[in-house]
């Protein structure tokens, strides 16, 4: 009940996420609890989208599927790229990686992706309405995070792309379609991927802990294989049981910044298994929500709502230093000192300060929430 958490990742419909005016309804308000309790427990949220939405999004997998099918078995040297981090809002088109077994193709409104030969590439089909089903349901699960955490409306609008984009401008956020482990991607790289999990072969790349430099990530994939670390350090098979029109959220380092380290950044890995029988690899639809470049990463919201800020918070920085620095996942995931969004204690400990949040809360808790 109101101290046993939630036994599974929070669903939450993204219909009941949209915020209207006025007092906020209660399906907004269990919405908002159950979002904010999951990614307290385990950094993830399942969000559902509507039927059409949901019909897209499979769409698009099916298409991510045949166009990495028809690629070249395995990339050409150009075509391979170093993730230099001062690229960070430039990537588009084609990427290969050898390192972690992955291709990825990115979408990115404003920049017109083309071949090494100069020719225009076809991407897959329908990736702007996806980058807009997505990027809309990335602001609303943000625009969610800010009513829990007591901030103004819409917080992050100074820090975020224009919607729709102005003349000339170059979207910051990123749609990544992807592909891990297509058969005929392998190389000499590939090794010490393979360990033995309950019996069976699981695989990561050899880079497996990662943490996305985003605000928010949406993703949905067509086979599980996304874990994420819980509070209690689990890795939580987090896509094991998604329905068609569902998809993962959950948050990254940006946030985690903004907020003054309330909002823990999901520490995740990607496993391929049984891959030999697999034709097309595992792909996936991941949507980032990112702040613009030219701006500052300040928690002057926090501040004014309230919140405890430590002094390492307290240095507004700016968003391209930010995205180009290194960020040693220890020095985030060890620190005791803050109150984060997060929760290290009992369960009764997340009752404790949900019920703190606001009165609403509580009586959500008190019904068996």
């Amino acid at each position: 009940m109101a101290g046993s958490g939630l036994p599974s990742l929070g669903r939450v419909k993204l219909a009941d996420l949209v915020p209207s005016e006025g007092l906020p309804s209660d399906s907004y308000k269990l919405s908002v609890s159950t979002l904010s309790q999951s990614l307290a427990q385990y950094s993830a949220a399942i969000i559902q989208f509507s039927v059409s939405d949901g019909a897209l999004l499979r769409s698009g997998l099916d298409s991510a599927r045949l166009y990495f099918h028809q690629r070249a078995s395995y990339p050409a040297p150009d075509i391979v790229h170093s993730n230099d981090p001062r690229e960070w809002c430039k990537t588009s088109g084609y990427n290969a990686d050898p390192q972690l077994w992955l291709e990825t193709y990115d979408y990115r409104p404003g920049i017109t992706p083309l071949e090494p030969n100069n020719m225009m590439e076809f991407p897959p089909a329908g990736l702007p309405d996806i980058f807009s089903v997505l990027g809309k349901a990335a602001r609303d699960v943000l625009d969610a995070i800010s009513f829990y955490l007591n901030l103004r409306s819409s917080p992050f609008t100074e820090i975020l792309d224009n919607v729709p984009l102005r003349n000339r401008e170059i979207s910051s956020s990123v749609l990544s379609v992807c592909c891990h482990a297509k058969p005929s991607f392998q190389g000499a790289q590939h090794h010490n991927f393979a360990t033995q999990e309950d019996g069976q072969l699981v695989m990561f790349p050899d880079h497996e802990h990662q943490v996305d430099k985003t605000l928010i990530s949406v993703v949905k994939s067509d086979k599980p294989g996304l874990h994420i670390k819980d509070f209690q350090g689990r890795w939580v098979l987090v896509d094991e049981d998604l329905g068609p029109q569902e998809a993962i959220v959950y948050p990254g380092l940006a946030l985690y910044q903004a907020t003054a380290g309330y909002v823990n950044p999901a520490l995740q890995r990607t496993e391929i298994t049984n891959i030999q029988n697999n034709l097309f690899g595992r792909c996936s639809l991941a949507f980032k929500l990112m702040p613009k470049s030219t701006t500052i990463l300040s928690c002057s919201e926090m501040i004014a709502a309230g919140h405890g800020v430590e002094p390492q918070f307290q240095l507004r920085v700016p968003v391209d230093d930010f995205m180009q620095r290194s960020h040693p996942i220890d020095q985030l995931f060890n620190r005791q000192t803050v109150q984060s969004f997060n929760f290290h204690a009992t369960p009764d400990a997340l009752s404790e300060k949900l019920l703190t949040a606001g009165p609403w809360i509580g009586e959500i808790l008190v019904q068996g929430l």
